[in-house]
């Protein structure tokens, strides 16, 4: 019989700690800053730069396709105009994305969820499925075609009863993370009722106001394996702890740092980069 000995016993916590210590970066809608937003392209260069997480958004076209588009219309992001309803999937795909600038690029069109997914297969980047909530069905079904279920990240602000109620039959089969408002006074139960009924991949915690006792310890949510995920992208979702403050004040102090220190092990950003740079430097990722 082999006995372990305390050297090993600190080796093994040191390890253990240390995961537990790492924070997750998520890019939201890619790396929009280097390729057209929610674009394969953006997804493919956050991949490479060493995310964790994509976030995108969901649309359907008027003959059933799931595509990627964050707005409600698609005036913004390319060279056409309306909603992703209003066109079949042939005629969508003939609208090119912009860059940054507002100028229609010559090759990027609106992705498809499948081909996003199949173009992020085996990379053990996940995706989170952000206005899927209309979508979930057909969401599943491409995931289970495309064998890329695990990597999914299924998302709502709705309580677990209302989860339970209109998708029972997938509660037990997908990966799916609440979005809670911490401003609301029964952002706690919203949070026990999920972990009493189910493990979530995580909790993302959006609040104007820094004043919740959840953002001071949310160990009840980390004890269980769940993560706390945390938006450093807009002010409004952070009280001001944002990635703006990070880079373009440099002050990490109220911002980043602020944010790791309040539990965040999962923190999504309009600057991946950069964040992934600061976080590595500090050895809070891999």
């Amino acid at each position: 019989m082999k006995f372990i000995t305390p050297l090993l016993i600190c080796l093994i916590f040191s390890q253990v700690i240390s995961a537990q210590n790492k924070v997750m970066v998520t890019a939201h809608r890619g790396d929009w800053r280097n390729a057209p937003e929610n674009s394969v392209r953006a997804f493919k260069s956050a991949a490479a730069m060493g995310v964790d997480i994509v976030e995108l958004d969901l649309k359907k076209t008027k003959d059933g396709e799931i595509v990627i588009m964050h707005d409600e219309t698609i005036n913004r992001t390319t060279d056409g105009k309306g909603k992703p309803s209003d066109y079949t999937f042939e005629e969508i795909r003939k609208f090119r994305l912009k860059n940054g600038l507002g100028r229609p690029t010559a090759y990027n069109q609106i992705p498809t969820l499948k081909e996003v997914m199949l173009a992020l297969k085996g990379t053990g980047v996940k995706v989170n499925l952000d206005k899927s909530w209309p979508y979930y069905h057909e969401a599943y079904a491409i995931l289970k075609q495309t064998g890329t279920l695990k990597q999914a990240i299924f998302k709502s602000e709705l309580p677990y009863d209302s989860l339970k109620a209109k998708y029972p039959e997938l509660i037990d089969s997908i990966i799916y993370m609440p979005v809670v408002n911490l401003d609301k006074p029964d952002a706690k139960k919203i949070i026990t009722d999920y972990l009493k009924n189910m493990k979530p991949f995580g909790f993302e915690l959006i609040f104007k106001q820094d004043t919740s006792a959840i953002l001071n310890d949310n160990r009840f949510i980390t004890k269980t394996g769940s993560k706390v995920w945390i938006n450093s992208l807009w002010a409004s979702l952070n009280a001001g702890h944002d990635d703006d403050l990070a880079v373009e004040e440099n002050n990490k102090k109220d911002s980043w740092d602020w944010i790791i220190a309040h539990g965040a092990t999962v923190i999504q950003t309009d600057r991946p980069q950069l964040l992934l740079d600061y976080l590595r430097k500090k050895g809070l990722h891999k």
